[in-house]
């Protein structure tokens, strides 16, 4: 049962923070839990302080239903956004506030041997100058040119991490869960969850 409620615990924040505020009932039809159970999970998300009540929704003419959101502060991502030529670094947050300024290095992703240990360094002196806890980083989700694997972690064309993934040797490295997928398929999810096609 502590596995899956973990599950269920991570898929409300999932829920949440694509759509920021949302009530129990739409929770437990997203997640596909009853009531009772969503409402449970819920409060022990509150008492673990990773989320809030925000108060009720406007009104539609009947009871209007509590909202929820992430708590701000408590846990943020890594981004890590790649052309072949300039990498990109920000700390973004919950709410997709940027909260450290933006680094960017020159790192050459054809024919560089080196790409890999170079990029892990820089991600490695990223984090070392966060204004925040490591253990308040969630992850890191990276964007990057070619054909990639996002399963199994490889990209195809341009970076080799040898008979290990890009993900687990990076994770490795800096002791936090990594994510890579191909940068174009990264601007469609993004439009698909934030953007123009939301809800579609």
């Amino acid at each position: 049962m502590g596995e899956k409620k973990s599950f269920y615990k991570k898929r409300i924040i999932k829920e949440i923070y694509f759509t920021s505020l949302i009530s129990c009932a739409d929770l437990s039809e997203k997640i596909n839990k009853s009531l009772p159970l969503t409402t449970k999970m819920l409060n022990e998300l509150i008492a673990e302080g990773i989320v809030i009540e925000t108060g009720h929704a406007a009104s539609t003419g009947g009871r209007r239903p509590v909202m929820y959101a992430l708590k701000p502060g408590v846990m943020y991502v890594i981004a890590v956004a790649m052309d072949q030529l300039v990498t990109s670094i920000a700390l973004v947050d919950m709410s997709d506030s940027t909260i450290k300024e933006i680094t960017r290095f020159e790192l050459r992703l054809d024919k560089n041997p080196n790409a890999l240990s170079e990029l892990t360094k820089n991600i490695e002196a990223f984090i070392n100058r966060c204004p925040i806890p490591k253990d308040k980083i969630l992850g890191i989700g990276m964007g990057m040119p070619g054909f990639i694997n996002a399963k199994k972690g490889i990209n195809y064309t341009f970076i080799s991490a040898g008979e290990t993934s890009i993900d687990d040797c990076i994770s490795q490295r800096l002791g936090l869960p990594v994510f890579i997928d191909n940068d174009s398929s990264l601007i469609a999810l993004a439009e698909l969850k934030f953007g123009a096609a939301r809800n579609k």
